[in-house]
Protein backbone atom coordinates (compact mmCIF):
# COMPACT_ATOMS: atom_id res chain seq x y z
CA UNK A 1 0.00 0.00 0.00
CA UNK A 2 3.23 2.16 0.36
CA UNK A 3 4.06 2.02 -3.06
CA UNK A 4 0.45 3.17 -4.12
CA UNK A 5 0.55 6.28 -1.83
CA UNK A 6 4.23 6.99 -3.26
CA UNK A 7 2.61 6.32 -6.96
CA UNK A 8 -0.01 8.68 -6.23
CA UNK A 9 1.88 11.39 -5.04
CA UNK A 10 4.61 11.44 -7.23
CA UNK A 11 1.75 11.89 -10.00
CA UNK A 12 0.42 14.80 -8.51
CA UNK A 13 4.00 16.62 -8.78
CA UNK A 14 4.64 15.50 -11.79
CA UNK A 15 1.49 17.24 -12.68
CA UNK A 16 1.72 19.89 -10.39
CA UNK A 17 5.00 20.52 -12.69
CA UNK A 18 3.53 20.11 -16.06
CA UNK A 19 1.03 22.73 -15.06
CA UNK A 20 3.99 25.20 -14.10
CA UNK A 21 5.61 24.56 -17.73
CA UNK A 22 2.37 25.13 -19.00
CA UNK A 23 1.48 28.28 -17.52
CA UNK A 24 5.34 29.48 -18.36
CA UNK A 25 4.71 28.99 -22.02
CA UNK A 26 2.23 31.60 -21.84
CA UNK A 27 5.56 33.97 -21.63
CA UNK A 28 6.68 32.96 -24.76
CA UNK A 29 5.19 33.73 -28.39
CA UNK A 30 3.96 30.60 -30.10
CA UNK A 31 5.04 27.93 -27.43
CA UNK A 32 1.62 26.77 -27.09
CA UNK A 33 1.13 26.44 -30.51
CA UNK A 34 3.94 23.95 -30.74
CA UNK A 35 4.09 20.06 -30.53
CA UNK A 36 5.08 20.04 -26.92
CA UNK A 37 2.62 22.78 -26.10
CA UNK A 38 -0.18 21.22 -27.60
CA UNK A 39 0.31 17.78 -25.95
CA UNK A 40 0.37 19.88 -22.42
CA UNK A 41 -2.42 21.54 -23.50
CA UNK A 42 -4.45 18.25 -23.71
CA UNK A 43 -3.13 17.63 -20.37
CA UNK A 44 -4.00 20.76 -18.29
CA UNK A 45 -6.61 22.36 -19.88
CA UNK A 46 -9.21 19.87 -18.50
CA UNK A 47 -7.75 20.21 -15.14
CA UNK A 48 -7.80 24.22 -15.53
CA UNK A 49 -11.03 24.29 -17.16
CA UNK A 50 -13.82 24.31 -14.15
CA UNK A 51 -10.94 26.70 -12.37
CA UNK A 52 -11.28 29.48 -15.19
CA UNK A 53 -15.04 29.42 -15.28
CA UNK A 54 -15.19 29.83 -11.42
CA UNK A 55 -11.51 32.64 -11.07
CA UNK A 56 -12.33 35.26 -13.38
CA UNK A 57 -9.31 36.78 -15.04
CA UNK A 58 -7.90 40.20 -13.26
CA UNK A 59 -7.15 42.32 -16.47
CA UNK A 60 -4.58 40.34 -18.13
CA UNK A 61 -3.81 38.49 -14.79
CA UNK A 62 -5.23 34.80 -15.02
CA UNK A 63 -4.87 33.25 -11.07
CA UNK A 64 -7.04 30.12 -12.06
CA UNK A 65 -3.86 28.17 -12.69
CA UNK A 66 -2.25 29.31 -9.24
CA UNK A 67 -5.03 28.18 -7.33
CA UNK A 68 -5.56 24.84 -8.96
CA UNK A 69 -1.51 24.50 -8.27
CA UNK A 70 -2.71 25.26 -4.59
CA UNK A 71 -5.95 22.88 -4.59
CA UNK A 72 -3.36 20.00 -6.45
CA UNK A 73 -0.42 20.38 -3.56
CA UNK A 74 -3.57 20.36 -1.24
CA UNK A 75 -4.80 17.16 -2.57
CA UNK A 76 -1.34 15.91 -2.25
CA UNK A 77 -0.97 16.56 1.14
CA UNK A 78 -4.68 15.05 2.15
CA UNK A 79 -3.58 12.18 0.40
CA UNK A 80 -0.12 12.25 2.88
CA UNK A 81 -2.69 12.85 5.86
CA UNK A 82 -5.53 10.03 5.01
CA UNK A 83 -2.15 7.55 4.37
CA UNK A 84 -0.81 8.47 7.73
CA UNK A 85 -4.13 8.25 9.31
CA UNK A 86 -5.28 4.76 8.36
CA UNK A 87 -1.67 2.87 8.11
CA UNK A 88 -0.16 4.52 11.32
Amino acid sequence: MDQLFNVLFFAINIYSWLLIIYILLSWFPGARESSFGEILSKMCEPFLEPFRKIIPPLGMIDLSPLVAIFVLRFAGQGLQVLFNMIFY
